[in-house]
């Protein structure tokens, strides 16, 4: 499958049907054992996840991978790993205010904070993400993720757990980091109402294979779509 830059896709099909691992291929938590996976022109498969997080695709998890007992602040300030500019020595010294240790505390603040406003997650940022709801936690996930400043992101089931008006503000949130944030997305969802008014475009999965591929309107009524899912004759 290729993903166009800027889109917005999404892989669906029954349980067990292959889409995580799919994403932990891409992620390099899984080394695939035929095929290549291809990020900006370079073969990406058997890197490690954070070599790939360094080249620019993050991802959230379909069961929850937080710090339960930090704060959405620090859960989102580990997003920013990758931009820290300071060793421990002078992380050491972020005392001083004019230390470099604190003016890249500041700065990687600031993305943090724009994220907050983002996901509105003012109210969050400093409880314990141990107390916040399911939906809000999966919100959480979803700005890790971003503070990464990814340009692929992979999202494993980012609605599930989440009320209808958690939807509905998800799916703006996709939208807008689609063209404000300029980030391609790609997701796997059973949402299918979701799935229909985000998507680009649209891959199923059946035990490993693709047996379709193609724009919403052309999977809504596809014959072998319907069979993997209803298990029609």
């Amino acid at each position: 499958m290729d993903i166009a830059q800027g889109s917005v896709s999404t892989i669906i099909g029954p349980n067990g049907a292959g889409k995580t691992t799919m994403f932990n291929c891409i992620s390099g938590l899984y080394r695939p054992q035929a095929g290549r996976v291809l990020f900006k022109g370079r073969e990406i498969q058997g890197w490690s996840p954070h070599k790939i997080a360094r080249f620019g695709i993050a991802r959230t998890f379909q069961n929850i991978e937080l710090f339960a007992h930090m704060s959405t602040m620090d859960n989102l300030m580990l997003g920013r790993h990758n931009f820290l500019k300071t060793g421990i020595v002078s992380g050491a010294l972020l005392f001083h205010s004019r230390s470099k240790a604190a003016l890249d505390e500041i700065e990687n603040r600031k993305r943090v904070e724009r994220i907050i406003d983002f996901l509105d997650l003012q109210s969050a940022r400093n409880e314990f993400v141990s107390n916040l709801p399911y939906g809000t936690q999966k919100k959480v996930e979803l700005g890790r993720a971003l503070a990464l400043e990814p340009e692929l992101l992979l999202l494993d089931e980012p609605s599930s757990g989440m009320n209808m008006e958690e939807k509905q503000d998800l799916m703006i949130w996709i939208k807008d980091i689609q063209e404000e944030f300029g980030i391609t997305c790609l997701l796997i969802e059973h949402d299918m109402k979701l799935v229909m008014d985000i998507s680009d475009k649209i891959l199923v999965l059946n035990y490993g294979k693709k047996i379709a591929e193609g724009k919403p309107e052309e999977i809504r009524d596809n014959a072998e779509v319907l069979e993997a899912y209803l298990g029609e004759d």
